[in-house]
């Protein structure tokens, strides 16, 4: 299987683990992924919600956390390419991106909103950039931004399809509906975006695929459609290294294909997750929401169905009854724990 290039550094195996948070892909799934070839990826979501001051100061908290996880996987790995995702809609996202660069992280992986600003705020640092997209249009948009606001663009191109799980880049209504024909139209638009960029800045931008990935043959469909690579998250959840609890393993290993729905996030984009009593109990009605956590850049606590801190908090502690299961369309696949390596090995050999 051909590597995954980006610009100065090359992952021997062309699979970028997603990030997942909160707190289910830390440094010890990162740290597997990246020993075995990939590119681990730490999620900056609440990475400090564990930490003794973290509802005294959330920031202060969770870049330490990120900081600490960030190198941390960097060590076990042995020196492995580590990235971090980092959502737009956080509150902080530009200390996010400078808590990536300063502890040394290799790329920042960038969506749940278009990442207009990340070139600005990683002014001066040679640290891969790569947004996501689920579109056409959002690429050129992003990368025309880019290139008019630092004359800069990106080092890889993300590109999430309607299986993939977590926050979703289309409407509710589209994601039943989409079609693999229809991504793939979308996928061949999307490269013709990215080449355009590749040309006008002299460089190799590698496009890879998530959601709905979950085979060999799935990988190298991709690359048959023109993609370098691909980005799998709902695999690795299931196995020995992942950071979550063994309760969110167990409901990927327990979930039945009906059981993984489209939701209402609070993010205000729509997300796919494992549906359970949470989800049922906040569809009847909001909630109780006790405490803010700081999480969102705009968050409305009069409206939003319920914390989606909270609910994810309870995910990664293992109170999977009370949470938030995000996943991907593939996870009721998920059959039993492994572990990175033997996923790795099933993908690539």
């Amino acid at each position: 299987m051909k590597e995954l290039v980006i610009g100065d550094i090359t992952a021997r195996v062309p699979i970028v683990q997603g990030g997942m948070g909160v707190g289910i892909s830390l440094h010890r799934l990162a740290a597997a992924v990246a020993a075995e070839g990939g590119i681990g990826v730490i999620s900056a979501a609440q990475p400090g919600f564990r930490a003794k001051d973290f509802t005294k100061n959330f920031m202060k908290a969770n870049t330490e956390a990120l900081a600490r996880e960030i190198k941390l996987a960097k060590e076990l790995s042995g020196g492995g390419i580590i990235g971090v995702n980092i959502m737009v809609a956080l509150n902080g996202y530009e200390d996010y991106v400078h808590c990536a660069i300063d502890a040394g992280a290799d790329i920042i992986i960038s969506g749940a909103g278009l990442p207009m600003d990340l070139p600005k705020f990683a002014k001066g640092s040679s640290i891969k950039l790569a947004p996501i997209v689920s579109s056409a249009k959002a690429a050129k948009v992003i990368l025309n931004r880019w290139a008019k606001q630092e004359d800069v663009t990106a080092d890889m191109v993300v590109i999430e399809g309607p299986k993939a799980g977590g926050h979703l880049g289309f409407k509710s209504e589209e994601v039943e509906g989409y079609t693999d024909e229809m991504m793939e139209k979308e996928i061949a638009e999307i490269l013709k975006v990215v080449a355009g960029f590749e040309e006008r800045y002299n460089k190799k931008i590698p496009v890879i695929f998530g959601g709905g990935v979950y085979t060999k043959e799935d990988i190298e469909h991709c690359f048959e459609l023109g993609l370098s690579g691909v980005q799998m998250a709902t695999r690795f959840v299931a196995t020995e290294e992942c950071d979550a609890d063994i309760n969110f393993k167990m409901a990927y290993i327990n979930a039945k294909k009906e059981d993984i729905k489209i939701v209402k996030s609070p993010v205000g984009m729509p997300g796919r997750a494992i549906y359970n009593d949470f989800m049922r109990r906040t569809e009847k009605g909001r909630d109780k929401i006790s405490k803010c956590y700081g999480c969102l850049g705009r968050c409305d606590r009069e409206k939003i169905p319920y914390c989606i801190s909270e609910a994810l908090f309870n995910a990664a502690n293992g109170d999977t009854e009370n949470a938030l299961l995000f996943c991907g369309s593939n996870a009721y696949r998920v059959n039993k724990i492994s572990t990175v390596k033997e996923i790795i090995d099933e993908l690539t050999k």
